[in-house]
């Protein structure tokens, strides 16, 4: 492994150092052609709009993946966790029905309600701030756009690791629309579809478009019977496009969600510090669904769960988003207004048996959320100017409540002693943010770009409530209020020696806000910080029909917000570490022909802790074989995690994939495609040990789609993980009461359909 990551920083270095040589020779074997760069330029190329100024993907000067509307659906990107097969540095887990995306080592380290990650995520531009929420929306797209790197200057809050937006399809003028069916294994049945066009010539358009999803479990409650990890959900959107004048559109979308089934197991992975046969459950006859079947000489299935709680999950929400577009020539200016309800119900098993040792985790979310934002760009001769202005209201409110049934056991008293108490979080939190940045660029010469800007952030949380935690004879208030601010700078320096390359080196500065839990007894917890350097380069070749990207980044991250299960069994959040990241990462799209194209990308990450103490769960157990650790020095109850990897961080990873479409008579043709993906182990926790890893392995998709003449409709077939690969998606050691067990979630199996679909 040495080898190899001498090797990409060699070859990294060398391609940087070497690229203006290269684009010139490319460039001067385009002039032989006969065709003025102008001219080459391909039509097809994404627009991104996450940068709030609609760039070309080969020109925007940072680290951008877009998938297109193609790429997404049934066989495809179906949900938010199949990016990571299509994005390097980018893994992506859930954790009780809360996504945990990560971008080069960075995420959302908070399990507690009202945590929120390091990934702006956004739908049209328009804030999606409950992690839980960001698991829903994944049909009739346009493009996701997904940035790497601290997005400070246009999101501020939450954008240290980077942003993800889902761009969704809007209405064209001539009626048109689909219809897809698509039948699955797991008697899955999935039905999309869509319509729109013009109600009064261009003037007024209008889209309306729905996905229907409903499947069996991955796996079964075999203490029940019920399905676990099943899926039964709804979603709706309809857009409304007018165009006042020549120069005023506005945009209305308003969309809803539903979803009611048994999704979001917790899975029980094995013991960690107290072995099988003495946990806790032990003492009520519990066994968890390794007992299960190791007393039935079986071959254990761990997508399974023995449990006397179903994994219910409720969750609704809908939305609206208003753009108002002005274009004045030189000048444009975007209003973005968004509302956004969610709510969400679930419920798992902490004790991860059928005997109820206090294990029923009730867990309740409400968020109403309002953002209001104004873009203004301006194109000068030889300069440009962005800024703009946000403002960001939520009330959240939640509760956690584990009834303590049965828990007298543990103190050796009668099992029934706390039966009528509880664990108890409540509270609500209301949270006020505001921003404002400008962002210069000026053209130094033809080929040099100077980019400066900052962006001034506020943000100030305030939250009542109460915890409550009967067994330790605790009943607290939580209330508690705080403010924060922030500057973040960012220079921008751009070298395009040709029409098609371009190299970059950016320094920036992340901020990611304070939180205040809801009904945590923790005080608020302070801003976390990065300061980011990275160069890159963006080449095209052969006519537009190659584009080959590459970067290589540094963070020095501080006040790092991680989360853990205290001594106490008390989910606690504090500023803890400081951290750097370095690596480097390289893309390629190629359309080698007008029927075959070809992508791929790889990425090498070192990201570790560089100043980390916190408190061993095993500390007080006997010591295990190939774990230890040192104490911190003054603190011997802490062990010292500095030089430890982050959470979430593989080292390297590699995939790719193509498109092949084959001619047939008539004018139809036949699609073939595939994918890959292979990512080095990962660790869950800040521990680096075996109670929470994923070792390194590889996920293949394909699949193949018959297009009739005209795409009028098609027809094909589609395997996902087609070697059904095993795969811990997030993994946490759960609390002291109940032995430290391991927990979390899985990724889906091997699903493979087939699909239908109708165009007009």
């Amino acid at each position: 492994m040495k080898v190899l990551t001498q090797t990409m920083y060699r070859t990294s270095v060398a391609m940087l150092a070497l690229w203006p040589v290269m684009a010139s020779a490319q460039a001067t074997n385009g002039d032989r052609q006969g065709r003025p760069a102008a001219e080459a330029v391909d039509t097809a190329e994404i627009i991104v709009t996450a940068t709030r100024q609609n760039t070309a993907l080969s020109r925007v000067a940072a680290a951008v993946t877009a998938i297109r509307a193609g790429d997404i659906g049934p066989g495809g990107v179906q949900n938010i966790g199949d990016l990571q097969t299509l994005v390097p540095n980018v893994s992506i887990g859930d954790q009780f029905g809360v996504n945990r995306t990560f971008i080069r080592g960075v995420g959302l380290n908070n399990f507690d309600v009202g945590g929120e990650g390091a990934v702006a995520f956004l739908q049209n531009g328009a804030i999606l701030a409950r992690p839980a929420q960001q698991l829903s929306g994944f049909f009739d797209l346009e493009q996701i756009e997904v940035l790497r790197g601290p997005q400070s200057i246009l999101y501020g809050r939450g954008a240290t690791a980077g942003a993800i937006n889902l761009v969704t399809a809007r209405p064209k003028e001539e009626l048109e629309g689909y219809a897809r069916f698509t039948y699955g294994n797991y008697n899955a049945k999935i039905l999309e579809a869509a319509v729109g066009g013009g109600l009064s010539g261009d003037k007024l358009l209008v889209r309306v478009a729905g996905k229907y999803e409903k499947r069996d479990g991955y796996g079964k409650n075999l203490f029940t019977g019920a399905d676990v990890d099943d899926r039964d959900a709804y979603s709706l959107r309809g857009t409304l496009v007018a165009k006042f004048s020549d120069t005023i559109t506005g945009t209305l979308i308003v969309d809803h969600f539903h979803e009611d089934d048994n999704n979001y197991a917790f899975h029980y992975f094995g013991p960690s510090v107290v072995p099988e046969a003495g946990l806790p459950h032990t003492a009520l006859g519990g066994q968890t669904i390794i007992g299960y079947y190791q007393s039935r000489g079986e071959k254990v299935n761990l997508r399974n769960i023995y449990s006397d709680q179903e994994a219910i999950n409720k969750r609704k929400g809908y939305g609206f988003t208003g753009l108002l577009d002005w274009d004045l020539g030189a000048a444009t200016i975007k209003s973005t207004t968004a509302y956004r309800s969610f709510d969400r119900f679930q419920r798992d098993d902490l004790d991860s048996s059928q005997a109820n040792l206090a294990g029923q985790n009730n867990y309740d979310e409400r968020s109403r959320a309002f953002s209001q934002e104004l873009t203004v760009n301006y194109v000068g001769d030889g300069f440009t100017i962005l800024g703009g202005a946000m403002y960001f209201h939520e009330k959240l409110a939640g509760t956690v409540n584990v009834p303590t049934t049965n828990l007298g056991v543990l103190f050796g008293l009668p099992a029934n002693t706390f039966d009528g108490g509880a664990y108890n979080q409540d509270g609500r939190v209301k949270i006020d943010a505001v921003g404002a940045y400008l962002q210069a660029a000026v053209d130094l010469s033809p080929a040099f770009k100077l980019t400066a800007g900052a962006r001034y952030n506020y943000e100030h949380r305030k939250g009542v409530g109460f915890f409550r935690f009967d067994a330790i004879g605790i009943n607290i208030p939580t209330d508690v209020s705080k403010g924060w601010s922030s500057v973040t700078p960012k220079l921008l320096v751009e070298y395009r020696p040709t029409d098609t390359t371009m190299l970059y080196a950016s320094v920036t500065k992340g901020f990611k806000s304070g939180v205040i839990n809801v009904g945590s007894a923790d005080p608020a917890v302070n801003p976390e910080t990065v300061w980011s350097y990275e160069g890159g380069f963006k080449q095209r070749f052969a006519g537009n029909r190659i584009l080959l990207s590459g970067a290589i980044f540094y963070y020095d991250y501080s006040n790092l917000q991680v989360s853990f299960v205290n001594a106490n069994s008390i989910v606690q959040t504090i500023n803890a570490a400081t951290a750097r990241n370095y690596g480097g990462e390289l893309e390629l799209e190629a359309k080698v022909t007008p029927q075959f194209t070809i992508n791929a990308n790889a990425s090498y990450l070192n990201a570790k802790f560089t100043d980390f103490c916190n408190a061993y769960y095993g500390a007080a157990f006997p010591a295990r074989p190939g774990i230890s650790y040192a104490a911190c020095a003054g603190q011997p109850g802490l062990v010292d995690l500095s030089g430890k990897r982050l959470p979430n961080a593989p080292r390297y990873s590699v995939g790719g994939g193509f498109n092949w479409d084959i001619p047939m008579p008539n004018d139809a043709k036949l699609s073939l495609n595939g994918d890959a993906k292979w990512q080095s182990k990962v660790y869950f926790t800040e521990f680096n040990n075996r109670d929470a890893e994923q070792g390194s392995y590889l996920m293949i998709n394909t699949g193949a789609t018959y297009h009739a003449p005209g795409d009028r409709w098609t027809v094909g077939a589609w395997v996902k993980n087609l070697t059904n690969k095993f795969v811990i998606a997030n993994n946490i050691i759960a609390a002291a009461t109940y032995a430290y067990p391991r927990v979390g979630s899985l990724m889906p199996p091997r699903t493979y359909g087939a699909t239908v679909g109708l165009n007009f």
